[in-house]
């Protein structure tokens, strides 16, 4: 197996494909970069900016580049000795005109040869509900979108769709008769009955009545494709059935204004396979499964092992010739059975490097018989993190919170409130789905006869709402000890809560602990299974959109801490804690992923540095929110006597400005545009005043209204004198931070992951803004110079970097040196024990110390934190700042040690004082090879 130095994300988008990465691929060579980190390149609805909604996984995304253009690029990195990690997309596909399997279902209905391609209601194993399959993608309801005219029929060689804007949906046979037969005897008086173009319609409409009945699967597909043929052959000879169809598309399609003349249309429309509906029917009724509650994104059946293999055939054909030489799993937990999925994609794959993105909490581990590297990082980035964040003063964060807005909050109510509100709003039709199958369960027993659709639905949203992690693990072969104690405790909790439902809720304990009854039958028993793995898919997508997507834009008190996978509910890391998970990385997970930034994080990696710089200074952080609030008392507007934005929102946009002001003047006024459609996001995303699903314009523009008033110097000048000093000062101290956080991640046990263009200052906010392009040739420049000067004054660079912080370099200094060291020890970073050092001294509680020992090799990493009680802005946390601070050195270390930052030799005893290691850099690696 190829194990990673470290990775690279790009994100492949129209605008940045093949050939632009092929041109970067010696610069992350350069940098150190051992394996380049793809976004998925597979072929995705056209212009997708992300690639996550692929409508062929057996295909090279053609917008990216051409074939040619893709082995070019894999070459290059070939050459260069570098591997390719690949971001690959299991769980769903999107729901489009261009997914050419799901069309065929939509056109072919059950006759379809894909219908088990996809988690439809069609295909459920314990259920008979063969309503159509709902089509949530109109922008309005279905009755004004069709009388306005903005559904309407069309006619092509492919033959007749629906189209709504770019949505272009196929017809089913049964409506090629209806529609040619309309105004037929028109066609007959202008053709007579025996032309032989009519005699030929006459033919094709015959076979179209008896090919349902004749045929089934690929043999009718055919059919219908012969007949379309013959009919598109007839419209383009001639010229009277040319004008017959195409005024039969110009009835269809009705006068707006005129209702009456829409009704052919809607009869039309309503025989379909499918049920065109206004996009927020999805949050209520609902009868596939959707990649969290994102309608245009369709979940598919890959447990299915057709299936599975047809949507993993290019990816096992990649991986066999080498391309791939490691795969990223995308959100795991959606799989119906992710123990199975990996293992299947393990055999397929042999002996290739694998990680998932998978969020864990706190207390939580990763199942250890997952066939796996480990993870995509989530749990390294809330660590490491957190570390930063001063936790014993989390009770004056709280008084400053609730001040400020005027109300005391518990993270964990908002949390169950949240997750109520989605349940309610956004996955009330899942939910439904869940009961009626529970409900079909209960009431073949005695003890669950009596209970009612509302009260079992009450008591999965209850169960659900309480879980403390995205999901368990539970399979048909059994249930884990660790999974059966999570399932109690929340259902000891859900009795707590809801006391009426203590029948429903043990009946649901009994059900997820497989406590089968002996009198089961083997289908019963497959039926409780299905249930149990089926709610194990809903208890993800609801964390995710009750806390990352909801709850982390209402409870603001520090908003480094609102983070992927994270719980702001814990005011930062205790230090003990985080050598404890590191150790246990190097034990159980040597090889999972360590980041600080992704396309999916709230915002970027070094605005979480600067904002945690708050957490050590509460006291003048109180200051100067309240004096900015009472400044801007003029700049919010008012509705009915409320003020907006309110005080939690005020809050939340004060700590924005602080986190990702820029350093350079140029980009102000792109960032005023840019904090103005991240608020938009945000306060949709916290579904208080405005939300997603019903818009708020007025509040919405009081918001951006808000900003653009508080950053412009003709209007605010009395506020940018009272931010813009203070603001400066956190962006100083959190540079230090950044450049600790970096050599935490690339020393630390695991495999280092970057982010596209943090190599530099990324004080990005949340998608899309992280996914602006990334000026390459600046990076490549500043690391050429770089490099050079370290061959002849390295020193004076390092003087130079620390004068000129603000461009970034220093980090770039940083990460290229920290990456060269680990190609050069590849053994001690990727196999070396994790010693924890402890540190003594004045500032002993300031400094993050750690060991790696291999063999006769020993690396130590010192990283600083804390720091406005060290040092006073402007100055470097150098040298005799650090007074008596000092390191224990690990038993038996060597003396003779080189900082391989700076190229520095340093001697030491059985301790190290922090100022000598720290006597040219604000943090150190120090390694030594013992002879």
């Amino acid at each position: 197996m190829r194990i990673p130095t470290a990775t690279y994300r790009i994100q492949f988008t129209p605008q940045f494909g093949f050939d632009n990465a092929k041109a970067i691929a010696a610069y992350l060579a350069d940098l150190g970069v051992s394996d380049l980190y793809a976004s998925p390149i597979f072929k995705a609805r056209s212009g997708s900016t992300h690639g996550y909604d692929i409508v062929d996984a057996t295909q090279l995304n053609p917008e990216l580049g051409t074939t040619e253009s893709f082995d070019a690029l894999v070459g290059e990195v070939q050459s260069l000795g570098m591997g390719w990690l690949q971001d690959i997309v299991p769980n769903h596909m999107a729901y489009s005109s261009e997914n050419d399997y799901l069309m065929d279902i939509l056109e072919h209905g059950p006759d379809s040869s894909y219908t088990d391609y996809f988690d439809l209601s069609w295909n459920a194993p314990f259920g008979d509900r063969q309503e159509r399959i709902l089509a949530p993608l109109l922008g309005d309801f279905y009755g004004a979108s069709l009388e306005s005219g903005h559904i309407q029929l069309k006619y092509e060689q492919n033959g007749l769709t629906v189209n709504y804007y770019s949505l272009k949906l196929p017809l089913r046979l049964e409506s090629y008769t209806k529609f040619i037969t309309h105004n037929l005897g028109k066609l007959t008086r202008t053709l007579g009955r025996n032309h032989p173009d009519f005699i030929k319609l006459l033919g094709i409409l015959y076979i179209l009545r008896s090919v349902p009945s004749e045929v089934a699967g690929k043999q009718r597909q055919d059919q219908i494709a012969f007949i379309k043929g013959l009919v598109w052959e007839l419209y383009t000879i001639n010229d009277a059935i040319r004008e017959f169809i195409d005024e039969n598309i110009q009835t269809f399609n009705g006068e707006p204004g005129n209702s009456d003349s829409f009704n052919l249309l809607d009869e039309l429309l309503n025989d379909q396979f499918y049920r065109l509906a206004f996009w927020k029917v999805g949050a209520e009724e609902m009868n596939y499964r959707r990649f969290f509650t994102v309608n245009e994104l369709i979940s598919v059946k890959v447990e299915e092992v057709r299936v599975f293999n047809n949507t993993h055939s290019l990816i096992q054909k990649l991986v066999e010739e080498g391309k791939f030489t490691g795969l990223r799993i995308d959100h795991i937990d959606g799989l119906y059975n992710p123990i199975q999925y990996l293992e299947r994609l393990r055999e397929k794959t042999g002996d290739v490097y694998i990680t998932v993105e998978k969020i864990l909490e706190i207390t939580e581990e990763l199942p250890e018989n997952w066939e796996i590297e480990g993870t995509s990082g989530y749990d390294f980035l809330n660590y490491v993190n957190g570390v930063f964040c001063q936790t014993e003063n989390e009770s004056s964060f709280d008084k400053i919170y609730q001040n400020f807005i005027g109300s005391r909050v518990d993270y964990s109510s908002v949390v169950k409130d949240k997750k109520h509100l989605i349940l309610e709003k956004n996955l009330a039709g899942d939910i439904d789905n869940l009961a009626l199958l529970l409900k079909n369960i209960s009431s073949k027993y005695r003890y669950g006869n009596d209970f009612t659709l509302n009260g079992l639905k009450r008591a999965i949203a209850e169960v659900l709402t309480l879980f403390p992690i995205y999901r368990t693990y539970i399979t048909p072969d059994g249930i884990g000890e660790s999974d059966r104690a999570t399932i109690q405790e929340v259902i000891r909790q859900a009795k707590d809560q809801a006391p009426l439902l203590q029948h429903e809720l043990t009946f649901i304990e009994k059900l997820m602990v497989l406590d089968f009854d002996n009198s089961l039958t083997q289908t019963e028993r497959e039926q409780w299974i299905y249930f149990v793995l089926r709610m194990q898919q809903y208890s993800g997508p609801l964390m995710a959109k009750g806390v990352e997507d909801t709850t982390l834009y209402v409870y603001n008190r520090l908003l480094s801490l609102n983070e992927v996978g994270g719980n702001p509910g814990h005011f930062g890391i205790d230090l003990a804690k985080f050598h404890s998970f590191n150790k246990q990385h190097q034990a159980t997970w040597p090889h999972t992923m360590n980041t600080t930034a992704t396309h999916d994080t709230k915002r970027g990696e070094d605005v979480r540095a600067r904002l945690n710089v708050l957490s050590e200074i509460p006291d003048q952080w109180d200051q100067q929110v309240n004096t900015w609030s009472a400044i801007n008392r003029g700049n919010r507007s008012h509705r009915h006597g409320f003020a907006m934005p309110d005080r939690n929102d005020e809050y939340f946009i004060y700590q924005t400005l602080v986190g990702a002001f820029p350093f350079v003047e140029q980009e102000h006024a792109s960032f005023v545009e840019r904090v103005k459609d991240y608020i938009i996001k945000a306060i949709r995303e916290a579904k208080v005043h405005t939300a997603w699903l019903r818009p708020d314009s007025e509040y919405e523009e009081a918001c951006t209204s808000f900003i653009e008033k508080v950053l412009d110097p003709s209007i605010s000048r009395e506020f940018l004198d009272a931010f813009q000093p203070f603001q400066h000062r956190i962006a100083e101290y959190g540079i230090f931070n950044s450049l600790s956080q970096t050599l935490l991640k690339i020393t630390a046990p695991g495999v280092p992951d970057l982010y596209q263009g943090t190599e530099l200052w990324e004080l990005s906010l949340v998608d899309p803004d992280n996914r602006r392009p990334v000026d390459f040739e600046q990076r490549r420049t500043y690391l050429k110079e770089i490099r050079e000067q370290v061959k002849t004054d390295i020193l004076g660079l390092i003087q130079e970097l620390l004068n000129d912080k603000t461009d970034g370099r220093i980090k770039l200094f940083l990460t290229a040196q920290l990456l060269k060291a680990r190609t050069n020890y590849v053994s001690l970073f990727q196999d070396g024990d994790y010693l924890p050092l402890e540190v003594q001294g004045t500032y002993a509680n300031h400094i993050i110390a750690f060991a790696r020992r291999e063999g006769n090799q020993t690396a130590i990493a010192i990283a600083p934190r804390f720091l406005t009680s060290l040092i006073q802005p402007g100055d470097n946390p150098l040298g005799e700042s650090w007074q008596d601070t000092h390191l224990q050195l690990p038993p038996g270390a060597p003396l003779n040690w080189t900082n391989v930052l700076t190229q520095q030799p340093l001697q030491a005893t059985e301790t190290l004082s922090i100022a000598t290691a720290l006597t040219h850099f604000p943090v150190a690696l120090l390694i030594s090879t013992a002879e």
